[in-house]
């Protein structure tokens, strides 16, 4: 690639970013793909579909930006009756239900955020679009590669918006990153790097203290709702409390944490479906009944030519730099934006970040895109893309083998059924 352009001045850089950031991005979203959900002026209704542990962030978020954003709480849905009984009261909502559809049946809601274990996610997104709802989903945006497809078929079909869970894409570190790299600050890009490590206890990711096999399920749980597709099972206290460890329910690692990494990068990189992909790890530290790693990584490979790496251990918590490697420097990311050097530590470009990893900023984007067609942070296409690398790198790790991507049949297959191509891909 070509020396920085002249335009490009090291301190000044984001100066110049507001005004070319959209064509960056993954997906430019415009007035017409919200088709004026809201009126500008309006207040916002929403629906609630989940009332646990994420979901009680979401009720922070709807509590703390009520005022501000016109907002106001009509409903929430939970199949332990308890929990959306109490989700009531904390957003002050008119209804509560046990039965998520009783949710989309009133007509008054603009859009339902939907918190639940990730194998209720297309199911609920897909009835909410149909039922003419707009959607924030937390991530991952499905628990499938085929769900995946489901849902943005559907968004394309219906044109309302699809907001996904990964809030860190509310952090402008990333859009202006893929600005300078679209730019050629750091050269032609070849690597990056990122993790999400952990230090637990005893017990292992995700499992509950003092939960005990016989613990009984609360009365009013409709533990087949729960279940929905998922294979029918008597109760198990577990699989309730601790679905991520569970492949029936969630990706854990990959899905749960990862997702939010690896969306970055692509944010940055203008990334969507990697060419090949490759998952290790195992279940080494807590040989209990879970059938996810409790320690994982993966590589990705991405057709415009380059490799993303993600660390995983939630065995120890020392880190690595969050980096993308240049031919011409390399671009770090930093606690308050990122900083671009070249091989010899000089300072090519830097930015200092305005907002964050901040699911208040993430519902105000949905709501600003709701009203005035304000671009999304993360539509329906990067909830895609990060859903086919965590679920390939799954796969791998299951399989022992490396996951390629067919184009042509839009779906995950071993890679050495594919053709072979180590040149970077045009116009990617």
């Amino acid at each position: 690639m070509s020396e920085k352009p002249a335009s490009i001045h090291r301190r000044s850089f984001l100066e110049t970013t507001s005004a070319v950031g959209a064509a960056a991005a993954v997906t430019t979203w415009t007035a017409k793909s919200y088709s004026q959900v809201v009126g500008a002026n309006e207040r916002i209704n929403i629906g609630f579909i989940g009332a646990g542990g994420m979901a009680g962030n979401h009720m922070s978020a709807y509590n703390s930006l009520k005022e501000a954003n016109n907002l106001n709480a009509v409903a929430v849905a939970d199949c332990w009756k308890t929990r959306a009984e109490a989700g009531k009261t904390n957003v002050q909502a008119d209804s509560a239900f046990t039965d998520y559809r009783k949710v989309l049946d009133i007509k008054e809601i603009d859009y339902v955020t939907i918190a639940t274990p990730e194998h209720w996610h297309s199911t609920m997104t897909i009835d909410a679009l149909d039922a003419g709802k707009a959607v924030y989903c937390e991530k991952p945006m499905t628990h499938t590669i085929d769900e995946a497809l489901l849902v943005m078929a559907k968004q394309k079909e219906t044109g309302l918006p699809v907001q996904v869970g990964v809030q860190a894409m509310s952090d402008d570190s990333y859009r202006s990153a893929a600005v300078a790299i679209k730019e050629g600050v750091i050269g032609q890009v070849v690597q990056a790097q990122i993790e999400y490590v952990r230090r637990y206890g005893e017990q292992g990711p995700w499992r509950v203290p003092d939960l005990k096999d016989n613990d009984p399920k609360p009365a009013d749980l409709n533990w087949n709702d729960w279940l929905g597709h998922a294979p029918k099972i008597p109760w198990n206290p577990h699989h309730y409390y601790e679905w991520r460890n569970y492949s029936m329910y969630s990706g854990g690692i990959a899905t749960d944490l990862f997702i939010h990494r690896i969306t970055r990068i692509m944010k940055a990189c203008n990334l969507l479906y990697p060419r090949r992909v490759v998952g290790m790890g195992g279940i080494w530290q807590w040989r209990d009944d879970r059938d996810l790693p409790d320690n994982f990584e993966m590589i990705c490979e991405y057709p415009r030519g380059m490799t993303v790496y993600v660390l995983g251990t939630m065995s120890n918590r020392v880190g690595i730099d969050h980096l993308i490697r240049g031919y011409r420097g390399t671009l770090y990311f930093t606690g308050s934006g990122w900083i671009a050097k070249d091989k010899d530590d000089k300072v090519l470009a830097e930015h200092k970040k305005t907002g964050g990893e901040d699911v208040n900023l993430h519902h105000t984007n949905f709501h600003n895109h709701l009203r005035n067609g304000e671009e999304l942070n993360c539509p329906v296409e990067l909830g895609m893309a990060g859903v086919a690398a965590v679920c390939m790198a799954n796969e791998s790790w299951r399989s022992g083998q490396m996951i390629g991507w067919d184009k042509t049949k839009q779906k995950m297959v071993p890679a050495n059924t594919l053709e072979t191509n180590h040149y970077p891909e045009e116009n990617v």
